[in-house]
């Protein structure tokens, strides 16, 4: 087994959850993609990052836009979590997104919503990290979507 299988295997015995991140490019199209690499980085300012595959086709709008949204998904958005995280087709032609003030898709029934504006990019690697300034949170009570070992999992009631 090569390091790179060994690397990757190893970093998906983490467990995390699954987010996704949207934005619309200056045509108003909208892009996302699904995100286990996403955390908390700063309380004061409150930052968050996520990480994006410079392969990725949304990399670039989300390049060029400032206004981001970030949700965090419940097992119910398991089809919408597949769908994002697969290259072609129509991401949003679910009919699941609204749009905010800024034209940014956003998921209504998402557990945590995070509206959010660029504050910094960064290369790292075959990825971009994307630093986004929290500007407006909505919280739900419900349970996350887990991602581990390479499948999505819901959160087993504790």
């Amino acid at each position: 087994m090569t390091f790179a299988n060994r690397f990757r295997d190893a970093m998906a015995a983490y467990p995390s959850g699954v987010t996704i991140m949207t934005t619309a490019d200056r045509a108003g199209k909208p892009w996302g993609f699904t995100a286990s690499s996403f955390c908390s980085l700063s309380l004061d300012p409150p930052l968050v990052l996520v990480c994006l595959a410079k392969s990725a086709t949304c990399h670039p709008a989300f390049q060029q836009s400032d206004d981001w949204t970030i949700q965090i998904l419940a097992p119910r958005h398991l089809a919408l979590a597949t769908r994002l995280a697969t290259r072609g087709g129509d991401k949003f032609a679910g009919g699941e997104f609204t749009s905010d003030s800024r034209g940014v898709p956003v998921l209504p029934d998402a557990p945590v919503t995070l509206s959010c504006a660029a504050h910094a990019r960064y290369d790292g690697g075959d990825h971009s990290i994307l630093v986004a300034r929290v500007r407006d949170v909505a919280v739900q009570d419900d349970h996350p979507l887990l991602y581990f070992r390479r499948a999505f999992h819901p959160l087993a009631a504790a």
